[in-house]
């Protein structure tokens, strides 16, 4: 299986996002090639969700999972500490009132 480099999938990722018109920008650059990938959901009401990538060993599959809810800045204070432990990770924030992430689409979600 030929695996995307971070900075590849991170670019086609937030194309997708604009294709869909849901405003996305990169807040952490990391590591080109085999950067972890974390998306801030901004949903401008105060509010926000972190998501990771999360392997599961008994589906052998791989799914977004939520590192973080809450108020903005206690989401951000967590995405903090992701960066303080691993400077090579990467974090796109979406800002969306609706709460789209396009996250759970196929291509993405793979």
């Amino acid at each position: 299986m030929i695996r995307l480099t971070t900075e590849l999938w991170a670019h086609s990722y937030i194309t997708r996002l604009r294709l869909k018109g849901i405003p996305s920008f990169v807040t952490q650059k990391g590591d080109l090639n085999a950067g972890t990938v974390f998306v801030k959901l901004n949903t401008l009401d105060g509010l926000a969700k972190a998501y990771q990538r999360s392997f599961d060993l008994a589906s052998d599959s791989r799914s977004w999972v939520i590192l973080s809810e809450g108020i903005e800045l206690e989401v951000d204070k967590k995405l903090d500490k992701q960066k303080e432990y691993d400077p090579d990770i990467w974090v796109i924030e979406v800002e969306d009132k609706q709460g789209r992430h396009l996250l759970n689409e196929p291509g993405i979600s793979d």
